[in-house]
């Protein structure tokens, strides 16, 4: 697939550029936030790699700009660490977040995952590991088995199966799920995953399918 890097640092550029392209990967570079909107426009690159410390404009502004032309799975690739940095990127649509350094093969698993996550958008059946999710019969089955869900937990586990792999915020999901005016109310999401992993998961006390990012929100493992 033909994956755009963003980042105003050549020896990243470079890097990136050769692990992708031994990857079997087609590469476009940009070294600044006017490039990369014009590259995502006339390139239509399946995924992005995004620094946020960019020269003309703060990576964290293009996000939304970048994933309407197509929609691209978009991996932030920055030096900044802090919880509210990756909230505020993973809220405004960043399928990833890895920080600097990094190791070239996790990125490129983590690419993967991302891309495959933007490759299944829209699909109506979906499944993860031994729980297959139909949406359109709203029906969850574990190993063949049909498991009864209440509609908050049909709701939080079909949210979570449509971005696998992809951490999504306490808000993201309490805005989708709750509504707008229950965006703090992390107590309900709470409940509601600590009563998915009872029925779901082979051990709740050690979960492996739903698992938490400390602080950020919560992801489904592949």
């Amino acid at each position: 697939m033909k994956v755009l890097i963003v980042d105003d640092e050549p020896q990243i550029r470079r890097l990136l550029g050769v692990a992708l392209k031994r990857a079997g990967h087609e590469v476009a570079e940009a070294g600044d936030a006017a490039s990369a909107l014009r590259l995502a426009r006339t390139e239509r690159p399946a995924a992005i790699l995004l620094d946020l410390g960019l020269p003309d404009r703060d990576g964290i502004e293009l996000i939304p700009l970048l994933k309407t032309d197509g929609d691209p799975a978009l991996i932030i690739l920055s030096a900044r660490d802090a919880t509210d940095e990756k909230v505020a990127a993973l809220d405004l649509g960043a399928d990833d977040y890895v920080t600097k350094p990094f190791d070239s093969e996790e990125l490129l698993a983590r690419l993967r995952t991302a891309a495959r996550h933007a490759g299944r958008r829209g699909e109506e059946r979906l499944s993860a590991g031994e729980i297959m999710i139909d949406l359109a019969a709203r029906r969850v089955e574990r190993s063949g088995e049909e498991v009864h869900l209440t509609r908050k937990e049909f709701a939080l586990l079909a949210e979570l199966a449509a971005h696998p792999g992809r951490v999504l915020t306490h808000g993201q999901l309490l805005r989708t799920i709750w509504g707008p005016a229950h965006e703090k109310d992390i107590e309900y999401l709470r409940v509601v995953v600590r009563n998915l992993r009872q029925k779901l998961e082979e051990d709740a006390a050690r979960p492996s399918l739903i698992v938490n990012d400390p602080g950020v929100g919560y992801r489904l493992a592949r």
